[in-house]
């Protein structure tokens, strides 16, 4: 039984085979209509979500199964004291597969430990999105032709954007890749990550505080929300919520084949004057991730 706690649970080769079948799914659908029949996802969401939850939902069905669950921990039993672990070993039970999202760094790995069924990680904490990674590196296949030779650019929250962290460890496996890592002082890239990821493979990267001086290299710009749930301190969050807004002036630099992502929910770190521009991804990006997600549901499920 395979779990997805982290990126780096996959091979370059697994992802290389969720990103083919992916593919196939989005020019074959009728071939997988029918692919999970009787079976069953569980969402246990203890966070809010839109895009995670609901695209885990459409893939299920989108494969012939259903799904039960929760979307805020208010409407479950851990509202009255539940921990994870018994939530998960009763839920284990009435399911086949787990999509767990967690306030709390390493919960789906603790859950996943007391599952009878596999569990993958849907966001935990500041930790690590694996999911939302595939559908990064799903999106950057389809525009980009593949993963060698990028500049990446990730701006914003580096600090506690779980998905920045998992992107990172992700792309760091490929070769020629280079980082530039776009952020104020106070929300940098922890050094752990550097140490982990970048530094011991000799990964060209460097760090600015300047957005429009990193405009011009950049393959993929990687946007991120300054998220109000991290923080402490509400005056550090209104300090720094709008520390980098994207507008189609700042991308009059950039090059014409470059693609902008970002995870969504989106505030005001990108203006809506640019979604209309041909390099505006984050869209298709979204939808992408409900094909990769039923490639992940069959690979965990052992579904030819």
């Amino acid at each position: 039984m395979r779990n997805l706690i982290d990126i780096l649970d996959l091979s370059e080769k697994e992802i290389d085979f969720l990103i083919k079948k992916a593919d196939d799914i989005i020019n074959r659908p009728e071939e997988y209509r029918e692919k999970c029949k009787y079976k069953k996802l569980a969402t246990l969401f203890f966070e809010p979500s839109t895009r995670t939850r609901l695209s885990f939902e459409a893939a299920m069905m989108e494969l012939g199964g259903g799904v039960l669950g929760f979307s805020e921990a208010a409407s479950s039993s851990a509202a009255k004291g539940e921990s994870v672990s018994d939530t998960v070993a009763v839920v284990s039970g009435y399911a086949d597969i787990i999509a767990m999202r967690h306030p709390k760094e390493g919960a789906p790995l603790v859950a996943s430990m007391r599952s009878e069924v596999p569990v993958i990680n849907a966001g935990d904490g500041g930790h690590n999105h694996p999911t939302q990674t595939l559908t990064d590196l799903f999106t950057i296949y389809k525009e980009k032709g593949g993963f060698e030779n990028l500049t990446v650019g990730l701006c914003g929250d580096l600090k506690f954007g779980r998905t920045v962290h998992s992107l990172i460890a992700a792309m760091s496996r490929y070769k020629g890749v280079k980082f530039v890592l776009i952020s104020p002082d106070e929300l940098k890239l922890p050094r752990y990550v550097k140490e982990s990821h970048i530094k011991p493979k000799g990964i060209e990267y460097e760090q600015t505080s300047s957005l429009e001086y990193a405009m011009p290299k950049l393959d993929v710009l990687y946007m991120t929300r300054v998220q109000s749930e991290r923080f402490f301190n509400e005056e550090d969050y209104i300090r720094l919520k709008n520390s980098y807004i994207l507008t189609p002036d700042k991308l009059k630099n950039a090059r014409q084949d470059m693609i902008i992502l970002h995870p969504l929910p989106r505030v005001n770190e990108i203006s809506t004057s640019v979604d209309n521009d041909s390099r505006a991804c984050y869209f298709k990006q979204a939808k992408y991730g409900k094909y990769i997600r039923m490639a992940l549901i069959l690979m965990l499920l052992e579904v030819e």
